[in-house]
């Protein structure tokens, strides 16, 4: 995972180098971040929870209806 994370943020260094002044730093704070996923965590950070792939089960269990 961790080398996807670092290819990605080289594809965005790339297309900033041909990029506008607004859009080259935008793809630049991209690649920090992917930069920044693609080293392994500490030991004292909180991982982040995994994407939600369907709504909360509340909104489909006809709660609070008569």
């Amino acid at each position: 995972m961790e080398g996807f994370y670092r290819g990605l943020a080289q594809r965005a260094r790339d297309l900033a180098e041909r990029a506008d002044p607004f859009t080259r730093r935008r793809l630049l704070d991209l690649a920090l971040r992917y930069d920044a996923r693609s080293k392994p965590a500490t030991a004292g950070a909180r991982p982040l929870p995994p994407p939600r792939a369907t709504p909360p089960a509340a909104i489909f269990s006809g709660l609070g209806k008569d």
